[in-house]
């Protein structure tokens, strides 16, 4: 899973990316600008959003967000601590607010109930669809209880399917969720990965869910 951590102090950006690396990818952003222009690609599933940081505060980069459409679960991560600070966070769309300092453990369990508000975890940190359940971060799956063999990319694309069944992704959106804008690679390898993943799912006939939406990208079809 992806999420996106904005902040403005590089040590504590640098501290927050390294705790929440174990469990997930992580992209970093120290202003808004960059934060609103990586929110805007709508590749992840939780933010990690400071109030105040340069050029655009927290609050517009949410706004704008929200505004766009885009549902993206935001956590606020602030020292403004005030009630009306608060309220303003959580009445601009955000989803919850926890004020610095913070202990790691809290952190990580309030992205984890965020993410099982939205959908895209279980209560045991499973994402499951049909008879295909992932292991959470331990990386295993199981295809109507047979455990199979997929490369750390498979799973990925994988699981970035099941987080939005019913929803067109495109060749891009894909190539940047799983690859990451740093990539070395081209877009063209969303085809490979997407033929391989499907021979994997073959003998269980769930290839079939995975749709390619002609000239734009791929769709898993809704349970």
């Amino acid at each position: 899973m992806r999420l996106l951590v904005v902040e403005d102090n590089l040590p504590l950006l640098e501290s927050i990316v390294q705790l929440l690396s174990d469990e997930f990818e992580v992209d970093q952003a120290s202003n808004g600008e960059d934060a609103l222009f990586l929110a805007m690609q709508n590749i992840h599933d939780a933010i990690v959003l400071d109030v105040m940081i340069p050029e655009i505060d927290g609050f517009e980069v949410l706004q704008t967000i929200r505004k766009e459409g885009l549902k993206i679960p935001v956590l606020f991560l602030t020292a403004r601590d005030s009630l009306e600070d608060r309220v303003k966070g959580l009445d601009s769309g955000g989803d919850d607010y926890l004020v610095k300092p913070f202990q790691a453990a809290e952190l990580k369990a309030r992205i984890r109930a965020l993410l099982r508000r939205t959908g895209s975890l279980t209560t045991n940190q499973t994402i499951q669809y049909r008879g295909i359940e992932l292991l959470g971060k331990e990386r295993d799956i199981l295809v109507d209880g047979v455990s199979i063999k997929l490369t750390a990319k498979q799973y990925e694309l994988l699981e970035y399917l099941i987080q939005n069944k019913g929803v067109i992704l495109t060749k891009e959106q894909i190539y940047d969720r799983v690859w990451g804008f740093d990539s070395d690679t081209t877009v063209a390898i969303v085809e490979v990965f997407m033929h391989h993943l499907r021979k994997k799912l073959e003998p269980s006939g769930y290839h079939s869910d995975i749709k390619t939406i002609r000239g734009v990208g791929y769709m898993l079809n809704e349970e």
